[in-house]
């Protein structure tokens, strides 16, 4: 309905008019310049999901619709059911990439299979390829990243206004040493 939040390719937007059966919404300009909209033409394949409610099912991890940055797609490797995705993403994002850990590409929630610097993979099963449109990926697109939000959280309550200065974020053991949560 009218002002309701939906997500486009991971981005949160909000329906401003209700045509037929589709929806306007306003993109900012911030918007335009944070993410891989600037991408899409007219009658681009595009994931929409709604937004999450306090009775819905959770199927995957905490996603909030705020983008962190854009990644590209380097490699792709077709197995008989799957697909194997190597992402490249910002390096500024990589510390918040772990093996194991949950990302959002596009609006969809996933498990990285391993990291190698700012590169990190992902296998894609049939059901999340048949319901996406990750199947039409290939190496040079340009994607929206979502971190983990806990991980994000864990940086700023371990290292509070820091977290938030340039050239800081970084958690080492002579950190935690000095903060407490470590003995020497």
């Amino acid at each position: 309905k009218l002002g309701d939040s939906i997500a486009v390719n991971g981005v949160c937007l909000t329906a401003v008019e209700l045509p037929g059966d589709g929806f306007w919404a306003d993109v900012s300009r911030e918007t335009l310049t944070v993410t891989a909209f600037v991408d899409l033409k007219s009658g681009s394949r595009v994931n929409l999901e709604k937004a999450l409610t306090p009775t819905t099912r959770l199927g995957g991890h905490l996603v909030s619709g705020h983008v962190d940055g854009v990644g590209e797609i380097v490699a792709r490797a077709d197995n008989a059911r799957a697909i194997q995705f190597t992402v490249r993403a910002p390096r500024e994002l990589a510390k918040y990439i772990a093996h194991k850990g949950s990302i959002t590409v596009d609006g969809t929630s996933l498990t990285v299979n391993s990291v190698n610097g700012a590169e990190f993979e992902l296998t894609i099963v049939p059901h999340t390829l048949s319901e996406t449109i990750m199947a039409d990926y290939l190496p040079g697109r340009k994607v929206n990243l979502e971190v983990d939000l806990l991980a994000r959280y864990l940086e700023r309550l371990l290292l509070g206004d820091k977290a938030a200065e340039p050239g800081h974020g970084t958690i080492t053991e002579s950190f935690l040493a000095e903060t407490g949560y470590l003995k020497s």
